[in-house]
């Protein structure tokens, strides 16, 4: 199975920091939040990663090159001007799909976790499997509610929030072209024919859509090497 970190948006939240910088190279804990995601991804087996990159793309490219020094293989997937999520995915579907496996790993080049990418496992009756984590003081009204048979709905009294770790098949993307747009509305239909599960990830997981949490981040992680 191959892996996609999503790594294409402007980071206008993340201002004035981005203005210069993408957001997935943004340091914290002493490397770039890319950085993060690909040493984890390695340490659990992916070898094959592909990047979608528009704002300051360049940058990424010439940071990271063919994946060589991380112990991967990195291809890239330009898009120019930024697609949505749905819409880098599918722009991607080549580069993710061309050995053959239906399967693949996605997750957002934004966010920090300590969740063992290990773990995952293409799931049997869906389409998707998503992880989910409890919910973020930014977002106390989460995204959707994991059923006890481990299936995911849209609705419910009870709501988590997406981690932006997934494993995807491409027929999720069936008829769509690379103007479908965001993520989540493929991902609502899908859950209205009881094709998306999930799991809950207690351990640690950040949304580092902000200069503040960012330093908290960066924070956070030097003071925990230096306990370590």
């Amino acid at each position: 199975m191959k892996a996609m970190i999503l790594s294409a948006g402007k980071g206008e939240r993340m201002r004035p920091l981005t203005l210069t910088t993408p957001k997935p190279l943004l340091s914290a804990g002493g490397q770039p939040l890319i950085v993060h995601h690909i040493e984890r991804l390695r340490d659990a087996g992916f070898s094959d990663i592909v990047i979608n990159h528009a704002w300051l793309g360049e940058q990424i490219e010439a940071r990271l090159g063919d994946g060589e020094a991380f112990g991967v293989s990195i291809r890239y997937s330009a898009e120019g001007e930024p697609l949505e999520t749905a819409g880098g995915i599918i722009r991607a579907l080549p580069l993710l799909t061309d050995a053959g496996d239906d399967w693949f790993l996605v997750v957002n080049g934004d966010i920090w976790s300590d969740f063992d990418f290990s773990q995952l496992q293409a799931p049997a009756n869906a389409d998707a499997l998503l992880v989910m984590v409890s919910n973020p003081p930014h977002h106390p009204e989460g995204d959707f509610h994991l059923q006890d048979n481990g299936f995911l709905n849209p609705d419910g009294t009870e709501k988590l929030t997406f981690s932006g770790i997934s494993v995807l098949h491409r027929r999720l993307f069936d008829e769509l072209d690379d103007s479908a747009g965001k993520l989540g509305p493929v991902l609502r239909r899908a859950m209205a024919r009881n094709r998306v599960t999930g799991l809950h990830h207690n351990g640690q997981w950040v949304d580092v859509g902000t200069p503040e949490r960012l330093q908290s981040l960066d924070q956070w992680l030097h003071e925990r090497a230096r306990t370590s």
